[in-house]
């Protein structure tokens, strides 16, 4: 049996690399000699740069850059072989990762400053093709941070520089493009997304991804204030309007300042990750694919990993199972898309801090019942 392994990360107990690994062991409990291809994967979020560099191979270069909070913190970009393009995961910078203590997160100060300071190290490198992923992020600060690193000034009404954070964006009336490095007219970026929002309204950057960053209900009606009146200056100095723009929203905002002012476009991540990962290739023989991520439910079909891959076996006539760290309501809608079938790591009643600490093993587990489950399945009925 031909099996094609390719998860995405656990977040916060396997990476993508590890759960690819726990699946593998799994499998060859029931089936040591099936011909396995692990590919590990990932979405645009967190693990986006170790996947590609996997996948495609290259170096990586480290940066001390400016955390979310401004604190230095080590982050690194990737180089890939071949094509020379950069892999920026902005989550290095600028992640909610980065902030440990739920206490601390605070999107009203939290900056994107950090993740200009890759962007202008992978210039320096003399980078000129860009991948972004820009999922997993701290802030809501409409990519203001970014921009400020990469040398626009952002003025208050009497010309001062306005201090970082989606707190502060309401204060800023003027862009001041004389010292923009010139390097970005002449680069290409390409971001990596799982996410379609808008940067206002109920299913913008601040309703729907503030709280998860730290903010109280008051403070999402702030930054969306703030975001509201920075999307205003956006479009009276670039043309471009970000209000209601699909993705737009995307880190905080993010999104919307590389489409305002970058040569960018804006792709599903996990359709940029599969034309660099050989997963394709890995297709050809197979007879199935495992994959996976920390929570199934029916956001998936937005774009997640499973989906993704589910969508690209379906083309090959691969079927797809998914194995899950929890499943949510709403699975139903990824069958027609290639899914076969769900499963939870869960063995049985547990806390999610047990569940993530035995990840692992459970994942492990659950690889070698659905080759169970298969193997049943291809046999038929067994004599007693």
């Amino acid at each position: 049996m031909n099996i094609v392994i390719a998860p995405d990360s656990f977040k916060g107990c396997l990476s993508s690399e590890a759960a690819a690994d726990a699946i593998e062991r799994g499998i060859r409990r029931v089936l040591p000699e099936a011909r396995i291809a692990k590919v590990p994967i990932a979405d645009g979020g967190e693990g986006t740069l170790d996947s590609l560099l996997a996948s495609a191979g290259g170096r990586r270069v480290p940066v001390r850059a400016r955390g979310p909070l401004g604190d230095e913190v080590e982050a690194e970009f990737g180089v890939l072989s071949g094509s020379g393009a950069a892999v920026i995961e902005m989550a290095k910078a600028s992640g909610l990762g980065l902030v440990e203590d739920a206490d601390r997160r605070n999107p009203l100060l939290a900056t994107t400053y950090g993740t200009g300071q890759l962007l202008r190290a992978a210039l320096d490198e003399g980078c000129r093709d860009f991948i972004l992923a820009v999922g997993g992020s701290a802030t809501n600060d409409g990519g203001a941070g970014m921009l400020q690193a990469l040398g626009l000034r952002l003025l208050d009404a009497d010309g001062a520089p306005v201090e970082p954070g989606g707190g502060a964006l309401a204060r800023i009336a003027a862009i001041d493009d004389a010292a923009w490095d010139p390097r970005i007219a002449e680069s290409r970026f390409v971001l990596a997304s799982d996410v379609s929002n808008p940067l206002l309204g109920p299913s913008g950057a601040s309703h729907v991804f503030g709280p998860q960053k730290g903010a109280t209900p008051e403070d999402v009606e702030e930054l969306e204030r703030n975001m509201a009146s920075w999307a205003d200056v956006v479009e009276r100095v670039t043309g471009v309007r970000l209000h209601d723009l699909p993705g737009a929203g995307a880190a905080g905002g993010l999104g919307g300042a590389f489409l305002a002012f970058f040569p960018a476009e804006l792709r599903r991540g996990i359709d940029v990750v599969l034309e660099v990962s050989p997963f394709r290739d890995a297709l050809r023989d197979a007879d199935l694919v495992i994959t996976g991520e920390g929570r199934i439910d029916s956001q998936t079909a937005s774009g997640k990993t499973p989906m993704g891959v589910a969508q690209e076996a379906r083309k090959a006539g691969v079927p797809t199972i998914a194995i899950a760290g929890s499943v949510g309501p709403g699975i139903e809608a990824l069958y027609p898309h290639g899914i076969e079938a769900v499963f939870s790591l869960a063995n049985g009643p547990m806390s999610l801090s047990e569940a993530m600490d035995r990840a692992e093993p459970l994942l492990a587990h659950a690889a070698e019942q659905v080759v169970r489950a298969l193997r049943v399945g291809a046999s038929g009925r067994r004599d007693a």
